[in-house]
């Protein structure tokens, strides 16, 4: 198995912390708790995918030169198309809070954000490993 990049590592960390602290702060505040969970860690499903989907487009467009914008592009509409397809299927069959997911999706831009500081926690947790 290959060895995952270090910053997706962190971005993924991020997601899951950031969808974590929304279980805990908000779960108490719906009525339909496992309605609003399953939507979003579906959600934060969806952000981890979508993170190592565009690592990988990325990855693939630096070796390419000419045709990476084309590439990109059409990567990225496949990231779009998808989540609006699963928010919609969330939404037509109620199978979990299209709002939550939203939000766990939205983990993404947050992990994002604050990778500089994930890398220094995750860093220092391993200095103090060692």
């Amino acid at each position: 198995m290959k060895r995952i990049n270090e910053t997706l590592l962190e971005l993924m960390v991020g997601i899951l912390a950031f969808a974590a602290v929304c279980q805990v702060s908000f779960v108490w505040l719906v009525e339909r708790r496992l309605w609003y969970s399953l939507g979003l860690w579906a959600g934060a499903a969806i952000a981890v995918f979508c993170a190592v989907h565009m690592y990988r487009s990325l990855d693939t467009a630096l070796e390419l030169g000419a045709d990476a914008p084309k590439l990109l592009s059409r990567k990225s509409m496949q990231r779009y198309l998808m989540i609006v397809l699963l928010l919609g299927i969330m939404m037509v069959t109620e199978i979990a809070n299209p709002l939550s997911a939203f939000l766990g999706l939205m983990g993404l831009k947050v992990a994002a954000y604050l990778q500089p500081f994930t890398h220094k926690w995750i860093h220092r947790n391993k200095i103090e490993e060692n």
